[in-house]
């Protein structure tokens, strides 16, 4: 599930038979909790035999519930008291407080609009506690737990995860022979962010790792760990130059990997070493 070959699919890039069967069933509900989301997933067929395809999808909601269900509190409050509060990460959460509500970023003005496009209330606690999306917080606070990978999981002496956890999650775990679903070879490729090695790139557990040099048109080093927000946000982490980038913007996904792909290479031709 960490490396997204369980074979749960977003719905939203394709339109299979089982993208299909996920929209009827109102997986995007976001009334729902994260209990009636599983229970519909476990009614609907996989896409692909688990452990074949990479395919971008929702195993990351079906791991929050597990980790819900062993840990016997909310997702949202496991976060809290096993993250947030330890690396004192002020401004992260799945919601904003009211007293808070004026700092929320705006998305920019669609020019062929003259509006702002939409996007979801974060000023009210939601029932979906999503484990692979939603959350809100600052560069601040990002850029924190960002040092806290770099550093093999600690940070001012708060140890989250060992050397070796971190180590494996950021290594490729895909095997040689996976394949890739349409959608992947559809959306990610053409931004260089597909785990392929026609990218260089292969997913570890939570992040994309680049592999290989050279072959990614976008800037980096072999080792180092990213991934992106549907509105716009990025950030990776570059071991081998100890380096830490962080991009908060507020903008669709599709205007974002304009920003993405130009702050790397702002970043990387400000490196003289």
């Amino acid at each position: 599930m960490l490396r997204h070959t369980s074979r749960l699919p977003y719905s939203v890039f394709s339109q299979s038979l089982v993208d299909q069967a996920y929209l009827a069933a109102k997986v995007f509900d976001p009334s729902q909790t994260l209990a009636e989301l599983v229970s519909k997933l476990s009614k609907i067929p996989l896409a692909y035999q688990p452990g074949t395809t990479w395919n971008y999808g929702m195993s990351f909601d079906v791991l929050a519930r597990i980790v819900e269900v062993v840990s016997g509190v909310p997702f949202d409050q496991f976060i809290a008291d096993r993250i947030v509060k330890p690396l004192r990460l002020s401004d992260t959460g799945f919601y904003v407080a009211e007293e808070k509500a004026g700092r929320v970023a705006q998305p920019q003005v669609d020019p062929a609009t003259g509006k702002r496009p939409e996007m979801a209330d974060v000023t009210k606690r939601p029932n979906w506690m999503s484990g692979g999306a939603g959350m809100v917080s600052t560069a601040s606070d990002y850029v924190r737990f960002s040092e806290m990978l770099l550093n093999g999981g600690e940070l001012d002496g708060v140890r989250l995860l060992s050397p070796k956890t971190v180590a494996f999650m950021t290594s490729d775990q895909l095997p040689p022979d996976i394949a890739y679903s349409p959608a992947t070879l559809r959306i990610w490729e053409p931004n260089a962010m597909a785990p392929t090695p026609r990218d260089g790139q292969g997913f570890g557990l939570g992040f994309a790792v680049r592999t290989q040099a050279g072959r990614n048109p976008r800037p980096g080093s072999p080792g180092e760990f990213y991934w992106q927000g549907a509105w716009g946000t990025d950030f990776w982490v570059d071991p081998s130059e100890k380096l830490i980038a962080v991009l908060m913007v507020q903008l669709p996904a599709v205007q974002g990997s304009h920003y993405q792909s130009l702050i790397r290479n702002v970043v990387y031709q400000a490196l003289m070493n």
